[in-house]
């Protein structure tokens, strides 16, 4: 049964692909994004037992693209095996919705607003890596679309724990708030009940 909210949230899950999670690459971000994987599950389901949205976005870059002519070098390439969502995490494509995006922000090119806001959703609560890019690209742009943002942090991971603490930090007292809030995913209950 329903129970009613103070906002309709949509859970946003960031780039969690087989590119980054899979040991053999063994990326510095790997070990702390598989610890992030039961709690993001846990949250998938309270969300989807309320009937609210869980959209994966994830990175689906070419290799040519603008942002590989750095230091960055080509992953989560669009079609292959490395860009698809990583295994271990709870994906139901008859319920949830997987958006590819082209660049850092799950806003950028991808419909999602549109389809927020067809949703009626009025908060996006954002999980997955790395904390200091991606996810906090797409909370920020989220405010930018006029959405309420919850930094999960024990549901994003960055490439060292002191990065992901860091950025937690800066953003923990914000003048924002309750615009951006940094919170857990025990909080959720609190914040959306």
């Amino acid at each position: 049964m329903e129970r009613p909210t103070k906002d309709k949230p949509a859970l946003l899950i960031i780039d969690m692909v087989k590119d980054s999670l899979d040991p053999a690459h063994s990326l510095p971000i790997t070990p702390l994004a598989m610890q992030i994987i039961p709690p993001i599950n846990k949250l998938i389901d309270m969300f989807r037992k309320q009937g609210w949205p869980v959209i994966f976005s994830t990175d689906a870059f070419h290799e040519q693209d603008f942002i590989f002519s750095g230091r960055m070098k080509p992953h989560s390439l669009a079609g292959t095996r490395g860009a698809e969502i990583a295994d271990g995490l709870d994906y139901k494509p008859e319920t949830d919705t997987w958006l590819t995006k082209p660049r850092f922000s799950a806003f950028f090119r991808t419909g999602l607003e549109k389809l927020l806001h067809e949703q009626e959703v009025t908060l996006c609560a954002v999980a997955g890596i790395a904390t200091n890019y991606c996810v906090l690209i797409t909370v920020m742009d989220a405010l930018c679309h006029d959405f309420k943002a919850v930094l999960l942090e024990d549901c994003t991971a960055s490439f060292s724990e002191s990065m992901h603490e860091e950025v937690l930090a800066l953003y923990r007292r914000n003048p924002l708030y309750p615009l951006l809030r940094v919170a857990s995913s025990q909080d959720m209950e609190e914040i959306l009940f």
